[in-house]
């Protein structure tokens, strides 16, 4: 017997090789799709994490300063003098910008360091002269550059070539940085071992003196004598409010956290992609199971028991399963290094830039992506396996009992089970974010899609109900069918139903975050030109321009106002990414913000030395700063201040938070009257190229490296920033072609079962006189009828899951709200394709079996 059941086994595969092919190969996208996405992310957060753990060392304590201006350097004496500090390393820290030989400029963190003190605590720090020329006073000189592998390769005219052995470019002697208003040009005279984004290293004192720093420092790494207690030596230094004790992992938490929305979000889509394979898994035993409906019922009638009909299906599926996740591992993996060395580990979303990560695969995380592949698998085959289980074989071999629409209405969902998924899955979108992730609304996406694939059949009758019998017999073969078999509906289309429900979805979400970010940037772009020193936060410490230069612009002939924004990041909590404030004049600040809320005055009475802020949605959630509130505003000292939450306002370019403040009230607190970025507005006739000429002349008057200032107007601002957005969203695109891909080809598979245990109806049909081109008429207007209500439902769902993303996982996820755009048009276009698609499909599955000799179908019967 088992035997003859390997036999008939290996006979079914052979002859529908491509079915199970195809099915194979949905299984295997599904779980390429999920890996490389984990394994991507993991490889660039070993990568960062190595990098900062050669950066920093090993040290046992890491005093760090609370704010990013530093501390006072005379707090260093306390803890070198402390009798269990074996070792204390003094570090300063600053990002700043490079330019490269073309002139072009990169991100660029400098190191300064004491190397004697630095060497045992990190080692990769540690300078290698270039020849012997350099090493004789390479130690002595506080502004020699040493630069670690990816900063030698952005300095240089060429990339290095690892992967072909090329030699390296030769490395210019000297290096161009800014710092502050200007540039200094410094001695490069070797290089350091450590790895990740590029990195500079230099003496601690010329670091100090060319970027402002002097008598400031970063971060004190310290080493205990062995057997000392940190928490008591940390009680006996008595920390100063501007100096913190910093975990050893915090900066790779810190990253991992910035990432973690981006990954899940994108690992939670591709298994949706895994999810509508398992359909597809389901079309194609099921096709088997009525094709081998005569050898099973054989096999039964030899003593081939149902439980093991149940486990030649599954063990089936779980063979399918297995092979599609080995090769959807392999897929995966070949994915994650394209994207590694296309797009630097970050899939568009800019998280991890500098880091160029090597692929890393974890056996553990391949086993877990693996054994989903095989439960998808295995979950696609259940109903397949439970047909084979039940048939009647004394009644199938006399072609009695059918095995197909029988056994879909027998196994299908209760009438109520669609309308309970559906409302669950309303009541779990309710529900708060778990851990920092949408979980709830996740699980509401997942019934939603079960509920409206249960909801298949009544979708089916809702569509026919007011048609009217028609007159043509195909037609009325067709109607009639489609009505009476609307549960074997719910097999056919039930890829279409989640895959274009999906499809639609994030058709609906990118053009509802397109469209809010095109309105927020007419909102916060009101200047006619625009002038920046840095593009990152952390950078605007190191590079911007005095107040002196901003009252200059200022009287440029043709500039009717001109305004100046001071960007600061602050370290509001040490395990988040930091906050970013914009100090910038804000007047009426409901004409100047994007507010999503009514303000909230002053309260009467209040001391003119509490500042009024007002905060980006993603502080308003991540650190509850609610409007007409008092929160502690840290500032960039370390020190926190008592600050007035007057308003809530919308930014879609920085997701961890942002704090708006009036120009003035931060330098009543801070003293600093320094800016990062220029708005400009023209007087009523002037030229914008003239009066930005007259800027740059002005600009090179007083900073000679004035390259390091980049002009924009609002039109390129915005095209830049909608092409940033549209290769962050590009992934949703292919995964959105993957799910519908999938779904049309689960209904070639459904179809071609169906029109497989129909042959005795189409012989019957041609006795009583249908022409093949009739029999395929009927079988197309009977799929156009399933594959319009799958689609029109399929719509439906998207839009509810849609609302779901939206409203739900965007703000909980990222901390953004928007409104509800749907693209009718293009949605239409993607519904109607998918019915033509669909019926196209059911024809040519129904070509074969209503052929010519479709007569002898019934054979049997004479």
């Amino acid at each position: 017997m088992r035997a003859l059941l390997a036999v008939v086994s290996r006979a079914e595969w052979r002859h529908h090789r491509w079915r199970h092919g195809l099915a194979l190969l949905a299984v295997a996208i599904g779980v390429a799709l999920a890996f490389a996405v984990h394994v991507i992310n993991a490889s660039a957060l070993d990568e960062f994490g190595a990098a900062v753990r050669q950066v920093n060392g090993q040290p046992d304590v890491e005093l760090r300063a609370a704010g990013r201006t530093g501390f006072a350097e005379a707090f260093f004496a306390r803890v070198a003098a402390h009798p269990a500090v074996a070792l204390a390393s003094p570090v300063v820290e600053v990002d700043t910008y490079a330019f490269d030989a073309r002139g072009q400029r990169f991100s660029l963190r400098v190191v300064g360091i004491d190397v004697l003190a630095a060497a045992p605590l990190a080692p990769a720090l540690v300078p290698r002269p270039r020849d012997a020329a350099d090493s004789r006073g390479a130690l002595d000189d506080p502004d020699a550059l040493y630069l670690n592998m990816q900063a030698a390769e952005r300095l240089a005219a060429e990339r290095i070539d690892r992967e072909r052995g090329a030699s390296a470019p030769a490395t210019p002697r000297t290096v161009r940085l800014q710092a502050g208003e200007g540039a200094v040009t410094l001695p490069l005279r070797g290089d350091i071992t450590a790895g990740g984004p590029p990195l500079a290293v230099m003496d601690i004192a010329g670091a100090q003196e060319r970027f402002d720093r002097l008598g400031r420092l970063s971060r004190i790494d310290v080493r205990l004598h062995p057997g000392s207690d940190r928490a008591a030596v940390l009680r006996e230094l008595a920390l100063p409010a501007d100096v913190r004790a910093a975990a050893a992992d915090e900066a790779t938490q810190r990253l991992s956290n910035l990432s973690r929305a981006y990954r899940v979000n994108l690992t939670v889509l591709a298994l949706v992609a895994l999810f509508t394979g398992s359909f597809l898994v389901f079309s194609v035993l099921a096709l088997s199971v009525a094709q081998r409906t005569p050898q099973l019922a054989l096999l039964g009638v030899l003593g081939l028991a149902p439980r093991e009909r149940l486990r030649l299906v599954l063990v089936e599926a779980a063979l399918l399963g297995i092979a599609g996740s080995v090769l959807g591992l392999a897929l995966g993996a070949a994915l994650a290094w394209a994207a590694l060395t296309w797009l630097a580990g970050d899939l568009g979303s800019g998280t991890f830039a500098g880091v160029t990560p090597a692929l890393r695969i974890d056996p553990g995380s391949a086993a877990m992506y693996g054994a989903l592949g095989t439960l998808a698998a295995l979950a696609g085959a259940w109903l397949p396996s439970r047909m084979a289980q039940r048939l009647v074989p004394a009644q199938a071999l006399k072609g009695l009992g059918g095995t197909w629409s029988e056994n879909a209405s027998r196994h299908g969902l209760a009438a109520w089970a669609a309308p309970l998924l559906l409302a669950c899955g309303g009541l779990l979108a309710l529900l708060p974010p778990l851990g920092g992730l949408p979980w709830g609304a996740y699980a509401a996406v997942a019934a939603l899609l079960f509920g409206g694939i249960a909801a298949v059949p009544s979708a089916v009758a809702a569509l026919l109900r007011g048609v009217t019998a028609p007159r043509r017999a195909p037609a009325l073969v067709a109607v009639e069918r489609a009505r009476d078999e609307r549960h074997v509906a719910t097999v056919a289309v039930s890829g279409v139903v989640a895959s274009l429900a999906l499809a639609v979805a994030l058709t609906v979400m990118v053009a509802s975050f397109r469209d809010a970010v095109s309105r927020w940037l007419d909102h916060v772009l009101p200047a006619d030109l625009y002038a920046r020193t840095a593009t990152r936060a952390d950078a605007a410490q190191a590079v911007y321009l005095s107040a002196e230069v901003l009252a200059a612009a200022a009287a440029i002939p043709g500039v009717a106002r001109i305004e100046g924004t001071r960007i600061v990041p602050l370290e509001w909590d040490a395990s988040r990414p930091a906050v970013v404030l914009l100090a910038r004049p804000l007047g009426d600040a409901s004409r100047t913000l994007p507010l999503t809320g009514a303000l909230h005055p002053r309260p009467e009475g209040e001391p003119a030395d509490v500042p009024g802020i007002y905060v980006s949605e993603a502080v308003q959630v991540l650190y509850g700063a609610e409007p007409g509130a008092y929160v502690a505003l840290p500032l960039p000292n370390g020190q926190r201040v008592r600050a007035f939450v007057q308003g809530v306002w919308r930014d879609y370019a920085r997701q961890h938070g942002t704090v708006a403040m009036d120009r003035d009230a931060f330098v009543a607190l801070t003293g600093d009257t320094r800016v990062n970025d220029l708005a400009v507005w023209l007087r009523d006739g002037a030229a914008l190229p003239d009066v930005q000429q007259q800027l740059r002349e002005l600009l090179q008057q007083r900073m000679p490296d004035v390259e390091g200032i980049e002009f924009a107007t609002p039109r390129e601002i915005r095209q830049a920033s909608l092409r940033i957005f549209d290769r962050s969203f590009a992934v949703t695109t292919w995964l959105q072609a993957v799910a519908v891909g999938i779904g049309l080809a689960g209904v070639a598979a459904s179809f071609s079962a169906q029109v497989w245990a129909r042959r005795r109806e189409f012989g019957l049909l041609a006795h009583l006189g249908f022409t093949r081109a009739q029999v395929l008429r009927a079988v197309a207007g009977e799929a156009a009828v399933w594959t319009a209500a799958g689609a029109l439902l399929g719509t439906m769902l998207g839009l509810a899951v849609s609302v779901v993303l939206v409203h739900v996982v965007n703000p909980q996820s990222f901390h953004w709200t928007m409104d509800l755009l749907v693209p009718w048009l293009q949605m239409a276009a993607l519904a109607l394709g998918v019915v033509a698609a669909g019926t196209l499909t059911a024809v040519l599955a129904a070509r074969r079996a209503a052929s010519t000799e479709m007569a002898l179908a019934v054979k049997d019967d004479w």
